[in-house]
């Protein structure tokens, strides 16, 4: 295996760290809004996930890029 064959799955698995970290905050909201919490406590919840949701986002965005340039690189 080469560099870019490490790279391509190491983005790979980043990518799908951060899709499971993005359901995981889809659950987490689904579950405090189902449970009929106040507004207010479900605001304090969601400031929570949105910490979570926005390291999701930018790892799977790392994790696409570091696949693409082991494709293009690699070649």
């Amino acid at each position: 295996m080469s560099v870019f064959d490490w790279v391509i799955w190491g983005g790979a698995a980043l990518t799908i760290a951060g899709l499971a970290a993005l359901i995981w905050c889809i659950v987490t909201v689904a579950r405090a809004r189902r449970a009929g919490v106040e507004d207010e406590q479900l605001r304090v919840r969601m400031r929570k996930v949105l910490a979570v949701n926005m390291a999701a986002l930018g790892a799977s965005t790392i994790g696409l890029m570091m696949v693409v340039l082991g494709i293009v690189l690699g070649k």
